[in-house]
């Protein structure tokens, strides 16, 4: 089963529609036949802006409980490393790519595994390109 690595912003599209494309949804399908991997930061980045969307009214309590239906059912792996590489191998890429180092958490696990990265980021789409990461379309 082959795998792909998934950032935030592209989860958080099958939440809020009006960050939605064809593409993000194109991704749902996917997971049919494979899985995707994420850094062990992903779920307090979604629960961060679940917690935020609601406040600000974008999305109800029980729109979010439909959206952490729908994530528990697909296949995602949680990277067990990205504690262990935060202040090293993370924080160079962060420092290299000039990224955050959670968007670099995501170059960095990609980069590691050899798989390609979905993200609507665009400045983390663009550390990616530059360090040769294969990009799925999401826009």
């Amino acid at each position: 089963m082959s795998s792909f690595v998934i950032d935030a912003s592209v989860a958080l599209a099958w939440c809020f529609d009006d960050e939605a494309t064809d593409a993000t949804r194109a991704l749902l399908d996917r997971f049919e036949d494979e899985h995707a991997e994420v850094p062990s930061l992903w779920h307090l980045e979604l629960a961060n802006a679940l917690a935020i969307g609601e406040r600000h009214r974008r999305i109800t309590p029980a729109r979010t409980s439909e959206f952490i239906a729908l994530i528990g059912g697909l296949s995602i792996v949680i990277d067990d490393q990205t504690p262990n590489r935060a202040l090293s191998a993370v924080l160079d890429v962060a420092r290299s790519r000039r990224l955050s180092a959670y968007d670099a958490s995501y170059l960095e696990l990609a980069m590691r595994r050899g798989i390609p990265l979905a993200t609507k980021d665009e400045a983390l789409a663009k550390a990616a390109r530059r360090v040769g990461v294969s990009l799925l379309p999401t826009f």
